[in-house]
């Protein structure tokens, strides 16, 4: 087996077995993904396993397999469940027509959901690093730079055709110190958004000037 078909076979062992289109195992689907996000806030990922999983959601291990084929396929439809409703928010913080008001609003909405399940969201973005170069697309990841992108095409002195980028570049940035906060903070508070505020609007106004 070559590279590119080892690559493509680990890539299916990511992908869920089946989605659920039933209620009932809509549901077992559901309990299994908060099994799996109990047993990472209580044990880490030392104790993150598929039997631990399948223990705490009350399922046998069969049932667990029937949609994951791995633990990794369980983590990844965790960081989808996990991000829907942020980006959800988020998108629709973007469709504010004051620039400044819709980034502030981005950046309490990334604080929030950082800060709701701490332990649980830091887990889950170092897993999703782990996990980056064999990760298929996320569908909730592409929904949301699209609704940044599109926010961006008309942000006042940005060039609309780097606008795809400077989303990219914004996402890790304020990931990246949401993150940071999410380990030292409990609420979400000025003294924590106006710094992740002020670095996002420093790194559009060097972008702007570098355009002009």
């Amino acid at each position: 087996m070559n590279n590119s078909q080892s690559k493509k076979a680990t890539v299916r062992r990511l992908v869920p077995r089946k989605t659920p289109s039933q209620p009932r195992s809509a549901h077992t689907v559901g309990t299994i993904l908060e099994g799996a996000a109990h047993i990472l806030e209580q044990y880490g990922l030392e104790g993150y396993t598929t039997n631990a999983i399948a223990a705490r959601a009350g399922v046998s291990i069969g049932s667990l397999y029937q949609y994951f084929p791995t633990k990794d396929a369980v983590t990844i439809a965790l960081i989808e469940r996990e991000s829907l409703d942020l980006v959800r928010e988020a998108s629709a913080a973007l469709q504010g027509q004051d620039h400044r008001r819709a980034l502030r609003e981005l950046v309490e909405i990334g604080i929030r959901y950082q800060l709701r399940r701490p332990q649980l969201a830091k887990l889950l973005d170092t897993e999703q690093g782990r996990l980056a170069s064999l990760m298929p697309g996320t569908a909730h990841a592409a929904a949301m730079r699209a609704a940044l992108t599109g926010f961006l095409a008309t942000y006042p002195g940005l060039d609309p055709a780097r606008a795809g980028r400077s989303a990219s570049d914004l996402m890790a940035l304020i990931s990246a110190l949401t993150d940071a906060a999410g380990r030292v903070e409990t609420a979400i508070s000025p003294a924590l958004a106006d710094p992740i505020e002020g670095a996002v609007l420093g790194y559009l106004n060097a972008v702007s000037a570098t355009v002009s």
